[in-house]
């Protein structure tokens, strides 16, 4: 298969599960920008930078709603950039991936590897407030069935909030099959609310005419541009279809956006813009105030239901990028939990769980309202959208190839959109938009601050390695030899690592056969099994294997190398021991980071997770031999 090109696509979803995965991607998929008909239009008209609500007003919002929406979420998203498959994945480090490993070591590089960086660290910014955001606004549609309910929002959400981090850690298979359904019925509503209001003012199916866009700009253009802030709340979650696309595939989310999604959406939009020409004030709510009395509650709670599915896409989200970042070198090695025994996406990461529980309700004290959110919500959206669309130039440039007049005006068309969008965000900053910003901030220091760290220590310890040859020939005869096998762990695929040189040094043995293991990830998400490993035999005994695998796969060495006999004959769990080393860090002034980061990167080698639980090492089969390492 030809990965990452326009044409190739993984037959990994096959065509008779497709309206099963469809249905599928639907639950998860959109739950984010399905969500959002809650809130996008009621801030566009009461948010921080109010509107009148009029005729010109409210046909020129929605025209540019559908206008964002089939350009920004239809052409860019599932026309062009889905095609971008790196093996099936998707998603900020996958198109990195695909990216870098296309490319190869080029001068433009450490730029390229920024931009899917900043993307990512942008994402978390956007994975703490989708939550807060969408079960707010869900919630606060209790005030609308009574306006005494108003004390109850804020507790019930932050409820529903702690229990769905709680349920984290026992996965989510059996309630996942609920998922598509609860989220069906859900846009089936959408539909149904925004048709029996459009009824009563079919012109409102006007606002596809983009002239109602230019006449809202013409009219108040300071206005206009501000009110970008709120419209692009309707699509936030685009890049959910990029990033969920290896669980899916592209043909099955298409299918689910073009014929579901996208319709459902659009008419309840519509819908609530024909309310607000009989109705102005109901600018106020328009979602809940769209639907007669007696059904709000139970619209109230289909519309919880949905936003706690959106939430959920956003967590497991969270947990898979988390996963990439680690097996790609911009995280360390953290606990990683798998909550299925059927299905290997389903993962569970402790550390990001809690991290974002905490801040998520932090968030909700914090603003008090979706209102509020709404503030902060969009700038890290669209700053992950501008990101995506300057990897999306270097694609069509260097990766595809396509003539450059075709290339150029595709990408300068989405950093228009996507520049605008984001501009306007960033008038935001002040209200809430620095919140997402700090988070972005701080996780773009942990991310760069890891990967820079482990290039500058391995430097140094390769500049104190001794030659591997040298090696084998000065202790193939001087050195005591004893039964079994001695695994021992390195990062650098050259020279004697620190555990083999210890060992020597202090115990003055070495076993019958030293195996020299190197874990390799490369740019690909899976490797197919005889692609895994290979062996160099070094003489005496000894031997240097590489076991390669993708970003998306776990490392199980002793399951990987059960089936392994290249290195002298099969490897027995029994009589093998594992060696690793454990480098104690000390910041010093030597060239590389600043004191304060390669401190932060000694606290972050420290409390990494143990290479013998990440590997899936036996406990009682493992030696650990520290030193001290300048940095």
């Amino acid at each position: 298969m030809k990965s990452g090109s326009a044409e190739a696509e993984p037959d990994a979803h096959g065509k008779a599960r497709l309206p099963t995965l469809a249905l599928g991607a639907l639950g998860v998929v959109f739950g984010d920008i399905g969500t959002s008909p809650l809130y996008a239009l009621k801030e566009s008209f009461v948010g921080h930078h109010p509107l009148t609500v009029d005729n010109v007003h409210i046909y020129g919002v929605l025209s540019l709603i559908f206008w964002t929406m089939m350009l920004v979420v239809t052409v860019k998203y599932v026309f062009i950039v889905m095609r971008a498959d790196n093996d099936g994945e998707g998603g900020s480090m996958a198109l990195l991936a695909l990216i870098s490993r296309t490319l190869g070591e080029t001068r433009w590089t450490p730029a390229i590897a920024m931009l899917g960086v900043l993307a990512t660290a942008l994402f978390y910014g956007d994975a703490i407030i989708t939550p807060a955001i969408s079960v707010l606004s869900a919630v606060e549609g209790l005030t609308v069935v009574q306006s005494s309910l108003g004390r109850f929002v804020l507790p019930i959400a932050i409820m529903i909030l702690i229990g769905l981090f709680l349920i984290q850690r026992f996965g989510t298979e059996k309630v996942g099959t609920l998922f598509g359904p609860i989220m069906a019925i859900y846009f089936i509503v959408l539909a149904v609310l925004g048709v029996t209001n459009i009824v009563g003012h079919p012109e409102i199916l006007g606002i596809i005419n983009p002239l109602w866009a230019v006449r809202f700009f013409a009219l108040d253009p300071q206005l206009a541009f501000l009110a970008l802030g709120s419209v692009v709340l309707a699509v936030t979650g685009a890049e959910a279809l990029y990033a969920d696309m290896g669980h899916f595939g592209r043909k099955a989310i298409s299918i689910a956006w073009l014929y579901a999604a996208l319709p459902c959406l659009m008419l309840n939009y519509m819908g609530q813009g024909a309310l607000l020409i009989d109705n102005p004030a109901a600018a106020s709510n328009p979602f809940f105030l769209m639907a007669p009395e007696w059904a709000r509650l139970p619209l109230v709670i289909l519309a919880t239901l949905a936003t706690i599915i959106a939430s959920q896409a956003v967590i497991s989200g969270a947990f898979s990028v988390t996963r990439q970042a680690v097996q790609l070198g911009f995280l360390p090695r953290l606990r990683i939990l798998h909550t299925s025994a059927s299905t290997v996406g389903q993962i569970y990461v402790p550390f990001v769980n809690w991290t974002l529980l905490v801040l998520v309700i932090a968030l909700v004290l914090g603003f008090r309202s979706s209102s509020n959110l709404a503030a902060a919500y969009g700038i890290a959206v669209t700053g992950t959208m501008v990101l995506t669309a300057c990897m999306l130039g270097i694609l069509t440039f260097k990766v595809w190839r396509w003539p450059p007049l075709l290339a150029g005006g595709v990408t300068g068309l989405f950093l228009l959109i996507d520049g605008a969008y984001f501009a306007s965000n960033v008038t935001k900053i002040p209200d809430g938009g620095w919140f997402p910003l700090l988070v972005a901030a701080v996780a773009f220091v942990l991310l760069t601050t890891w990967s820079t760290g482990r290039k500058i220590m391995r430097r140094y310890l390769h500049l104190g390695a001794m030659d591997l040859d040298l090696f084998v020939k000065s202790t193939a005869t001087s050195v005591n030899r004893v039964p079994g096998t001695a695994i021992f762990l390195s990062s650098s695929a050259e020279g004697v690592p620190p555990s083999l040189l210890h060992n020597v040094k202090h115990n003055k043995i070495l076993h019958e056969r030293v195996v020299i293991l190197t874990v390799v990830t490369e740019a690909v998400p899976h490797l197919a099994p005889e692609d895994r490993i290979e062996a160099i035999d070094l003489g005496a005994g000894s031997y240097r294997v590489r076991l390669r695998h993708g970003f998306m796969e776990d490392v199980d060495i002793p399951a990987a190398l059960s089936g392994f006999d290249r290195a002298g004959g099969p490897i027995n769990s029994f009589d093998t021991s594992y060696f690793l080393s454990r480098q104690t860090l000390i910041a010093s002034s030597r060239p590389g980071m600043a004191i304060w980061r390669e401190k932060l990167f000694a606290w972050m080698v420290q409390n990494a997770e143990s290479p013998m639980e990440f590997f899936k090492l036996p406990s009682n089969r493992v030696v650990e031999l520290g030193s001290q390492v300048e940095i």
